[in-house]
Parts: C-alpha cells; sequence; structure tokens
C-alpha cells in the first residue's frame, strides 16, 4: 500500500506552480498596459486599455520606422516612350534647334528689306591753321587744317534712314523661306527616325520578355522530362543514357533562360537610355495592343507620297539651290542705295548758330553702283551655285525613286508578315501537341528520348519564331504609320 502523503505534496507543488504563473502573466499584462496607458486616449479606463493592447496587432520594425512604401515603377506607353524619346535624344533636340535657326535667317533676312534708321552722334575735333602775326582770333578765321573737314569743332547728330535696292537681297529671301521649309523637313525626318528607333526597342522589349516566359516554360518542361527519365530509369524501362540525355537538354534551356534574361535586360536598358536620365531606372511597358489591320496598298502608297518629309526636303533644297544661282547673277545688276539725313552737322552743338542761322536740316544722297569689272569674280561664283543646282536635281530624283522603292518594301514587308501569323500559330499548335504525342509515346515505351529532346526543341523553335513574326508584323505596320505621317 502506498503512502498519500508524497502524492497530496506533489499536487500541492503543482498548484504552487501553476499560481506563480498565473501571476507573471498578470504583472505582465499589467505591465504593458501601463506602457500603452502614455499614448492612450484621455477619459479611457485601465479595462479599455487592457483591451486595446491586447487586441493591438503586432508591427514588424519597418512599421514602426514610418517608412514610405516605395513608389511604383511607371508603366510606358508607346506615346509616353515617344514623348519622353524626344526630350532627350540629341539628335532630335540638334534638328529642333537647326529648324529655329533657319526659320530666324528668314526673318533676318525680311528685315534686311527695309529701311534702316540709326541716331549718328559725332563730335570731330582738327587741328586748326597756324594764324599771322597780329590776327585776332575767331571762330570765323579759325580754319581746319584737313580740307576735308569743315570745322576745327564739328558736331553731327542726325538720324540717318538708309534703304538698299537690290534683286539680290530679294533672292536672299526666298532662299532663306525654302532653307527654312528644308529644315522643317529635316526635323520631321528626325522625329520619324526617332519614333521608327523607338517602336522598334518597344517591341524589342516586349518580344524578349516573352520569349523569358518561353524558356521559363522549356526548363520546366525539361525538368519534368527529366524526372520522367529518372522514374523510367529506376523502374529499369529505360536506360542511364535517357537520364544523361534529359540532363543536357535541361541544362541547355537553363542556358537559354540565361541568354533571354540578358537580352530583355539589354532591351530595357537600351530604351531606358532615351527614356530616363538614370538607365537603371525600373519601369514597365504596357501591354501592346493589337496591330492594326493593313490597309490596301494604292491608299497607302497615296497617303506616303502626299505626307513625305524626305521629298519635301529634296524639293525644297532645289528651289533654294536656285534662289541662290539667281541672287549670284542678280550682282550683274547695279543696286540702288537710298541715303535721307536729319539732324545737324555744324560747329556748335546747337539749332541755331551764333549769327542766328538755321543748323537743323536734311541731305538726301542716291547711289547707283554699277558693276564694270571683277576679274570674272562673278562668272566664276555662277558656275558654283549652277553646279550646287544640278545637284540638288540630282538629289530630288534619288529621293523621288527611293520613295517608290521604300513605299513598295515597307508595304510588301507588313503583307507578308502578315500572311505568315496564321502559320506561325498553326505552327505552334502542332508542336504542342507533337511533344505531347511523343512523350506518352516515350512513356509507352514507343519513342526514343532523342524523339522527345527534338519534339521540346521544336516546341520552343515554334513559340520563339511567332514571337518574331509578332514583332515583325507590329513594326512593319508602325513603318507604314510612319511613312504616312500617322504616327
Amino acid at each position: 500500500m502506498q503512502n498519500p502523503l508524497p502524492v497530496s505534496k506533489d499536487r500541492s507543488t503543482v498548484g504552487s506552480a501553476r499560481l506563480c504563473i498565473a501571476s507573471c502573466f498578470t504583472f505582465a499584462l499589467l505591465f504593458a498596459c501601463s506602457a500603452a496607458s502614455a499614448q492612450s486616449l484621455p477619459g479611457q479606463t485601465f479595462h479599455e486599455q487592457a483591451q486595446l493592447v491586447a487586441a493591438a496587432p503586432a508591427q514588424s520594425p519597418v512599421q514602426s520606422t514610418g517608412a514610405a512604401p516605395p513608389t511604383p515603377a511607371p508603366v510606358i506607353t508607346l506615346a509616353d516612350a515617344i514623348a519622353r524619346a524626344k526630350k532627350n535624344e540629341p539628335n532630335f533636340a540638334s534638328a529642333v534647334a537647326a529648324n529655329q535657326v533657319a526659320r530666324l535667317d528668314h526673318s533676318i533676312s525680311i528685315a534686311a528689306l527695309l529701311p534702316g534708321v540709326v541716331y549718328h552722334n559725332q563730335y570731330i575735333y582738327t587741328q586748326p591753321q597756324v594764324l599771322l602775326p597780329g590776327t585776332l582770333l575767331s571762330a570765323a578765321n579759325q580754319t581746319p587744317r584737313f580740307i576735308a573737314n569743315n570745322a576745327t569743332h564739328e558736331y553731327v547728330s542726325q538720324a540717318a534712314v538708309t534703304e538698299t535696292l537690290s534683286l539680290q537681297q530679294a533672292a536672299t529671301v526666298a532662299q532663306t523661306s525654302a532653307i527654312a521649309q528644308a529644315a522643317a523637313a529635316q526635323l520631321e525626318v528626325a522625329r520619324r527616325g526617332l519614333v521608327a528607333a523607338v517602336v522598334a526597342l518597344y517591341y524589342n522589349i516586349s518580344s524578349t520578355e516573352d520569349k523569358v516566359t518561353i524558356a521559363q516554360q522549356a526548363v520546366q518542361e525539361a525538368n519534368s522530362f527529366l524526372l520522367l527519365t529518372q522514374q523510367r530509369e529506376s523502374a529499369r524501362e529505360a536506360a542511364h543514357a535517357d537520364v544523361l540525355k534529359a540532363e543536357l537538354e535541361q541544362q541547355q534551356r537553363m542556358r537559354d533562360l540565361a541568354d533571354a534574361e540578358l537580352a530583355a535586360d539589354k532591351a530595357k536598358l537600351e530604351l531606358g537610355v532615351l527614356l530616363f536620365p538614370d538607365p537603371h531606372t525600373a519601369y514597365s511597358l504596357q501591354t501592346p495592343s493589337a496591330p492594326l489591320p493593313l490597309e490596301p496598298q494604292s491608299t497607302f502608297t497615296t497617303d506616303a507620297n502626299n505626307h513625305n518629309p524626305s521629298m519635301a526636303e529634296a524639293s525644297s533644297m532645289l528651289r533654294a539651290a536656285q534662289f541662290d544661282l539667281d541672287g549670284t547673277r542678280a550682282t550683274y545688276i547695279p543696286d540702288l542705295t537710298l541715303n535721307y539725313f536729319y539732324g545737324i552737322d555744324a560747329a556748335q552743338f546747337a539749332i541755331n548758330g551764333p549769327d542766328g542761322t538755321r543748323n537743323l536740316g536734311y541731305a538726301v544722297v542716291a547711289t547707283l553702283d554699277i558693276p564694270v569689272w571683277d576679274w570674272f569674280t562673278t562668272h566664276h561664283r555662277v558656275q558654283q551655285k549652277t553646279s550646287i543646282r544640278n545637284a540638288a536635281k540630282v538629289a530630288l530624283t534619288a529621293t523621288q525613286r527611293r520613295l517608290i522603292a521604300d513605299t513598295d518594301e515597307a508595304w510588301s514587308e507588313a503583307s507578308v508578315a502578315q500572311d505568315q501569323l496564321q502559320s506561325l500559330d498553326a505552327s505552334v499548335t502542332t508542336a504542342r501537341e507533337s511533344l505531347r504525342l511523343t512523350r506518352m509515346r516515350y512513356t509507352a515505351g514507343e519513342a526514343t528520348v532523342l524523339e522527345v529532346v527534338d519534339a521540346q526543341a521544336s516546341y520552343v523553335l515554334a513559340q520563339n519564331a511567332k514571337e518574331d513574326g509578332m514583332m515583325r508584323y507590329q513594326t512593319a505596320i508602325a513603318n507604314l504609320q510612319i511613312l504616312t505621317g500617322k504616327l
């Protein structure tokens, strides 16, 4: 028979331990409530504070510091990319500056046709002649030593209006106008070139990102097939050579995935150079919308011919060269210059002289310069300008031929790319079904590992070819819009 005393002693010990634990928990709760009371609202009771402390969620160290959430990466559309690139691309900025300079040159040439007005002020002192002994010095007998001057003290304060009538100036105005139009056309050419570059980079990023997804799926497929070969080897249904071949395929797919990710990163960096001050700025692209349908060739050709800046530039440069030639020939014709002066030119800086004479007056000068002989300088300049004009004619005809070829090539490229889209979709579907059937046959022991690997490679190639075909069609449609000025 056991003694009951030890049992009761153990029970009392357990009860004491439980009481101690309860007391500690109560003390901890009271301490937490007292610590929270400093941040509680006025009028809260101790019981309410204890409930708030018990119900308060745990805060992470990051939340307690109050740090601002990270700024989300901007989503860039094609229009946003073009607008940002216009602000950061140096060649486009140079074209904008050249256009501004050409317009101001035209304004300056127009101003040269208008009369020029200046207010001329001048004081001239000339050494006087030595007077004879006994002669009384006065302003009347104090003559200057330089016979070309009027007095020893001469004051000139006049408003001068000058106008030159010349055919060369009129030709210069027409030439600067044509150059300004050519600069505007060059600006449009630069804009379209920038848009084409942005479009290519934009769609390239979308294509490379899709290829990364394809490479990831290929890695998953290779891992799954490697597991299948290992299971069949364990079941003694396949040789170890199948496992080795599956491992090689898996390693190759991993390398392809790394290359795809590298290509995607490089594509985003290339576009980031045009969009942001820091190319490493994180951003994402809006999913490109479905490409527009291909318009009829006749409509596209008409729009491309009517809105082609290269043709406008070549035509303007030809007109500028012709006006330059006309201005050079105009140097054979005399120039007429008219000058009108109003003010004073006297020995006193006053409207009236000491003797009451009127100093204030006007003068008119007409000058006709007739060219006689310049040692064939003008003749040689005319020959130079004629050569430049002839070269501009050749450039215009070459631009016309280039336009015909570019429009036909661009439309044919888009047409072929559109026709191949359905074929590429069918190839992807066929390759996917071929891979599925080949794996089933391998699982049943009817196909070799080489057939499965070949089916996997064919499926990846078909998917990548589809992405390349879609990018090709989207870029071709964008190029058509660029040629017609719609983008």
